[in-house]
C-alpha cells in the first residue's frame, strides 16, 4: 500500500477529482456557472499543486557533498538536528 502513496499520490487524486467533477458538473446541458465551477475546481487543483509539489532545497550541494564523502570510503559523521 505503500508504494500507492508517494509524492505523485496528490497528482492522481487530482486527476481522478477533476474528471468526477467534470462528469458530474458537465453532463447534461451545462450552462456557464457549470463550466465556471469546474474551471475553479481545476484552477484550484493547480494552485495548490504549485504551493505543495517537492522542490529542491538549498541544501542539496551539501548532501551531494555528503553522499561524494561517503563514496570515498572515509569515515563521515552525520549530525541531525530540528528546529523544533
Amino acid at each position: 500500500m505503500n508504494f500507492l502513496i508517494n509524492q505523485y499520490s496528490f497528482v492522481a487524486f487530482s486527476v481522478l477529482l477533476a474528471i468526477v467533477a467534470g462528469l458530474i458538473l458537465l453532463r447534461k446541458q451545462p450552462k456557464f456557472k457549470d463550466f465556471l465551477a469546474f474551471g475553479i475546481i481545476v484552477t484550484g487543483l493547480i494552485f495548490a499543486w504549485m504551493v505543495y509539489h517537492p522542490r529542491q532545497t538549498l541544501l542539496m550541494n551539501d548532501a551531494k557533498k555528503v553522499q561524494e564523502m561517503i563514496g570515498a570510503g572515509k569515515p563521515v559523521l552525520l549530525e541531525f538536528q530540528s528546529p523544533y
